[in-house]
């Protein structure tokens, strides 16, 4: 095989994959061309959406220069403005599902969950029997860095908040950081999924263990973001202390089902 040959089947090899990441962005210009690039310098073949939210900072020309160097592998949904981080991942769920994938993962756009763990996710989901696997924080030990105290104690004691109120076995309840199968999105009503920050992750994985899927942790280290800003607020974390207990009471009336 001639070397441009080789270099044709390697293309076409990349182009062909059952695994999508999707990427939530939201002014990420000093991340989003080093993440989609060390994703496609993995050994196992993997697409990524960008879900972006009209970031002012030119994160989607950004995207859009790399299309060109990435056709088929890249793609990016645009959206009219900032809506949550909850109904990105939503909107990323339903294009991949209408696109055939069959591992649909959730990573964050700033390096705080390493590309290098997603063939690990995914190999949970393939060959291991799981229906979701979550990178986890939290699985063994604590592994995060650049964290201070005080927010290592919030998440920790929120993952704990909840398995003590929802009976969930999972201990990084809150993670973002997740590979699922198709059946396990097609299977959940994506329309009736309340929350957007927090209580989103929580929720997803909620559903998903009351339908009867099998979750498992994959454990990762979680490296808090360098460039950038930080989309966490108070808000979020109040939604995830009020939404589970609402979340809660709703599952003992209805589970979520498509209809």
């Amino acid at each position: 095989m001639s070397h441009c040959d080789a270099l044709f089947s390697l293309h076409k090899f990349y182009d062909v994959t059952d695994s999508l990441v999707i990427i939530p962005t939201y002014n990420e210009k000093d991340n989003v061309e080093r993440i989609i690039r060390k994703v496609f310098s993995l050994d196992r073949a993997f697409h990524v959406l960008i879900v972006e939210d009209n970031s002012p900072d030119g994160t989607a020309g950004i995207v859009k220069r790399l299309m060109e160097e990435f056709p088929d592998r890249l793609f990016i949904e645009e959206r009219k403005g900032k809506l949550g981080l909850g109904t990105a991942y939503i909107h990323g769920f339903k294009w991949a599902l209408d696109k055939g994938y069959e591992y649909i993962f959730e990573m964050d756009a700033d390096f705080s969950h390493n590309p290098g763990d997603l063939p690990r996710l995914r190999d949970a989901c393939a060959a291991e029997g799981a229906d979701v696997s979550v990178g986890s924080r939290y699985v063994k030990g604590i592994n995060v860095v650049n964290w201070p105290m005080g927010r290592i104690l919030m998440s920790y004691l929120a993952s704990m908040y909840v398995r003590m109120i929802t009976g969930i076995h999972i201990k990084d309840t809150t993670a973002g950081f997740v590979c699922y199968k198709r059946k396990v999105l097609e299977r959940i009503n994506l329309d009736k999924i309340r929350f957007i920050g927090y209580a989103f992750q929580i929720e997803m994985k909620y559903t998903s263990w009351k339908l009867g899927f099998r979750i498992v942790e994959v454990p990762i280290i979680f490296t808090d973001r360098t460039e950038g800003e930080s989309k966490m607020s108070t808000s979020i974390f109040r939604e995830a202390i009020i939404g589970v207990i609402s979340m809660r009471l709703r599952s003992i009336r209805k589970i979520h089902k498509p209809e």
